[in-house]
């Protein structure tokens, strides 16, 4: 009988715990089926968190994070943007459906296990799909956000009588073909929704060549000069030039140009002409002395030594054949320099298109040794010419003699000329200046009536040759006119190299 009724008791227990057993496994098979219809915790559809979402809830949080206006920071300016208006449609259904299939594509008693045990389910990301047009992008940016915050440029302008600048402004463009990535970049983000966008920085506008040509008169005039200046230069970069001579403040022809005494300027086609006869033979030690002397210390007997080697007896003349054939026929020499005390006699006579202008007597120039400012000035520009690119006048007329290293030693040697005075004196400290000074008096004990310099000036922002000649009788003070050629020079200098922002 106990036997009995154990056997109903443990069958009674075991179908009891059968139907227990049977009643939670239907539960929790309701409870996942139902857990299937949201999707799994750890999904993200483009970067958006949606576990335990149903669809159409999913789909408002993506929506609401992605039509959130992105921030355009712009040149000291904060814009808010709607997506939209710029042209970015996400592909929402195509954004679901993958989502749907990551829910409902797997193996359902397999996720029914996992889902008894507790086990969460691998994170799912679901990319962002999205067209962007970039069009409807670049119109906005154009049509908007450059109008409102682009600044433009004010340009530098010449501080009247003087050599100075205002400093101006520079131009912010924005650079749209840059910001048109990085706004990309915010709009495909659901977090990194603030953009700085860049713009592109145009230099200060330089003055015009004839805005300085209008400065380096007003210097001029307001110096107090008022003797006879003559004044060429020369752009290295583009070939522009300044040309103008004035008579105490007033402008004078320059057709043909204005004759003056050459000076010591004259041994700048001295040295030309030198590396003309002899091309690229090695400088003896005592040549490279003399040449020395010539430069540096503007030694006449080493100039008349340096002729010599051109030809003992017609050196000048050797010269002025030389400067001839370039086409610089307003420039020659034709007497050793001997002294000023004791001039040597002229090897011929000379007439030149600048010395028999009606006029020609306001310089006085010196019948054995003229040259005009723009004759020495495209002197300097041919030897530059053929030092920076094996090519100009200089290699055209002497082909077998002239070239690209030949015409930096010439520079070189005019490196040497270093008086602190002159053009040398309107640039900086460091700035390389190849140039040939030159002053005389017309008379034992008299003052200076002649003072001259002609150079290449390398400078950071552009290269230029100045050549400038100064006649004032009886006197010709030296301080004001050193100020002067140094003030013209500080002009050219600053418009090469405007004042910095």
């Amino acid at each position: 009988m106990r036997n009995r009724n154990s056997n109903i008791i443990l069958r009674g227990t075991a179908i009891l715990l059968l139907s227990v057993a049977l009643i939670l496994a239907i539960i929790s098979l309701i409870g996942y089926s139902r857990q299937r219809d949201y999707y799994p915790s750890g999904m993200a559809i483009a970067g958006v968190p949606v576990g335990g979402l149903a669809p159409q809830a999913a789909s408002q949080r993506v929506l609401q994070v992605y039509n959130t206006p992105i921030e355009i920071q712009y040149n000291g300016g904060i814009v808010q943007v709607d997506p939209t208006i710029i042209g970015f449609q996400m592909d929402m259904d195509s954004m679901l459906a993958a989502a749907d299939l990551a829910r409902t594509g797997g193996s359902f008693w397999g996720g029914f296990w996992d889902y008894l045990w507790n086990r969460s389910p691998q994170p799912i990301q679901v990319p962002l799909r999205a067209t962007i047009a970039e069009d409807h992008l670049r119109v906005y940016l154009q049509t908007e956000i450059a109008p409102r915050y682009d600044q433009s440029s004010t340009p530098a302008e010449p501080i009247p009588g003087t050599p100075n600048y205002t400093s101006g402004t520079p131009s912010q463009t924005l650079d749209i073909d840059r910001a048109v990535p990085l706004i990309d970049g915010a709009l495909q983000s659901p977090t990194s929704r603030v953009v700085v966008l860049s713009f592109t920085r145009v230099a200060v506008t330089r003055p015009t060549i004839q805005d300085l040509e209008l400065q380096l008169k007003q210097i001029i005039s307001t110096s107090g000069f008022g003797g006879v200046i003559g004044l060429d230069a020369v752009d290295l970069q583009n070939g522009q030039e300044i040309h103008f001579a004035l008579n105490q403040g007033q402008p004078i022809s320059i057709q043909p140009d204005l004759a003056f005494a050459a000076q010591s300027t004259m041994k700048i086609p001295i040295l030309v002409s030198y590396f003309i006869k002899h091309g690229t033979a090695p400088v003896d030690a005592d040549t490279d002395s003399k040449i020395l002397a010539m430069i540096h210390a503007s030694d006449n007997p080493s100039s008349d030594d340096m002729m010599r080697l051109l030809d003992p007896t017609i050196g000048p003349l050797i010269v002025t054949q030389y400067m001839q054939k370039l086409g610089l026929v307003n420039t020659f020499i034709i007497a050793f320099y001997c002294s000023p005390e004791s001039p040597c006699a002229p090897l011929q006579s000379y007439n030149s298109p600048a010395n028999q202008r009606s006029d020609s007597n306001i310089t006085n120039p010196d019948t054995y040794n003229e040259t005009t400012a723009s004759d020495m000035g495209m002197l300097l520009e041919d030897v530059y010419q053929c030092a920076q690119t094996n090519g100009g006048p200089l290699v055209a007329a002497f082909p077998d003699k002239m070239t690209k290293d030949v015409c930096n030693r010439i520079i070189n040697y005019l490196e040497q000329d270093k008086i602190g005075q002159l053009i040398e004196a309107g640039v900086p400290d460091g700035t390389v200046v190849a140039m040939k000074h030159g002053w005389i008096s017309r008379c034992v004990g008299c003052g200076l009536t002649d003072i001259s310099a002609a150079g290449i000036v390398f400078s950071p922002g552009g290269n230029f040759v100045l050549s400038v000649y100064t006649y004032e009788a009886p006197q010709n003070d030296f301080d004001p006119t050193n100020l002067l050629i140094a003030n013209l020079t500080k002009a050219i200098y600053n418009y090469y190299n405007l004042p910095s922002q």
